[in-house]
């Protein structure tokens, strides 16, 4: 039985718009991280942002959050995640490059305390001049 979405139009018409944006995915393995850390970087006030450009024609963006324990405790580094992750929803959605490795680290006393709009700008500001004289 075919789902009713994939039934073919008896009227002619076009099927309906597929989103244009990428998939969005979370990097898990600790090498896709070491290689986005060989790759370009760009440091902001809020942040460190790594990229890479995997070339394997595979238009998903991965993106990954990391902490390390200079940040503080459990809760504190969870909460620096979070705000990352929110942060990286917002801006990726239009700014990153299908193909693109990311990685986002949290800065000890900073990214837990800047303010929101602030972290915003920094990922903006790093993402455009990481990609600044690169290829589409």
């Amino acid at each position: 039985m075919t789902p009713p979405e994939a039934a073919l139009d008896t009227r002619g018409t076009k099927p309906p718009a597929v989103l244009s944006c990428p998939q969005i995915t979370t990097l898990r393995h600790r090498a896709d991280f070491l290689r986005a850390a060989r790759a370009l970087r760009q440091g902001t006030q809020g942040m460190l942002v790594q990229a890479r450009c995997r070339r394997d024609n595979d238009p998903t963006i991965r993106v990954g959050y990391t902490c390390s324990k200079k940040i503080g405790n459990a809760v504190t580094r969870n909460r620096a995640k979070r705000r990352l992750r929110s942060v990286a929803a917002e801006v990726l959605t239009e700014k990153a490059r299908p193909g693109w490795d990311y990685v986002l680290v949290g800065r000890p006393g900073v990214t837990v305390n800047r303010d929101y709009t602030d972290l915003l700008g920094d990922l903006n500001y790093a993402l455009r001049k990481l990609h600044a004289g690169q290829d589409q």
